[in-house]
């Protein structure tokens, strides 16, 4: 397949580059049994948007969704045991130039480093929080916004993610779409087959080089040229590091 040139990396944060299921199913069992929700079924339509939205699809009378969900961020913020980074994940995020990557995450900016720093990953050079956006995941804005703020477009951008939601912005806004599986081996492997995407379990599969010129390539670790049957990883990736638009 040919190379395929980026101007920056876009990565979600939760299942994306780090694992923090088991803590925020905690928050959330905890909080859909005091509000009388069946939990299984609750569960699996929290990942990938933001809280208020969660809380305000359920339209449950009496209740304040930007008042539950600061709460919910406050009991998650507290909460941190059993986070931990998606396998390759730090040494992955280390190798790549500061200018040319972001977090671009539904959490709040409190809670994203928080978790990110329970993970032992390096503090991104960009955030784009919950904050930061009206619309959050699958709306486009948070993608196109951290394009915007590296000085480019997302139609230039590699987006990381994992969860439908995600997947579904990256792709409104334009970008080519990589999907880490580590977390929801079924649901982001599915989909990313469904809708094209290349798709991955982790970064230990995944290497960077740096080019003469300055460029970084993302290839599958241990292949120094992409065979044309390259399983799981169908794709090679160039990331140029000195082409963002002003």
């Amino acid at each position: 397949m040919d190379e395929v040139l980026f101007d920056a990396i876009l990565f979600d944060m939760d299942g994306t580059v780090l694992n923090s299921i088991k803590a925020a199913e905690r928050i959330w069992t905890a909080w859909a049994l005091r509000h009388g929700i069946d939990v299984e079924a609750f569960l699996p339509t929290i990942h990938g948007v933001r809280a208020v939205e969660t809380i305000r699809r359920l339209a449950l009378p009496g209740i304040d969704p930007e008042a539950e969900a600061e709460a919910i961020t406050l009991a998650e913020i507290e909460d941190v045991e059993g986070i931990e980074e998606i396998a390759g994940a730090a040494g992955f995020l280390a190798a790549l130039p500061a200018e040319r990557w972001a977090i671009v995450t539904s959490a709040p900016r409190t809670l994203a480093l928080r978790r990110i720093a329970a993970a032992g990953l390096p503090v991104p050079p960009l955030l784009v929080g919950a904050e930061d956006v009206e619309r959050g995941k699958p709306a486009p804005d948070c993608f196109q916004l951290a394009a915007e703020r590296l000085g480019t477009t997302a139609d230039r951008c590699l987006v990381v993610e994992d969860s439908p939601a995600g997947i579904a912005a990256a792709v409104s806004a334009g970008a080519s779409v990589l999907v880490i599986t580590a977390t929801h081996h079924a649901a982001a492997g599915a989909a990313a087959v469904d809708a094209g995407h290349a798709a991955i379990r982790d970064y230990r599969d995944l290497a960077v080089d740096r080019l003469p010129d300055g460029s970084l390539s993302i290839r599958p670790a241990g292949e120094s040229v992409l065979p044309s049957n390259a399983s799981p990883v169908g794709f090679s990736y160039g990331l140029p590091a000195s082409s963002a638009r002003a």
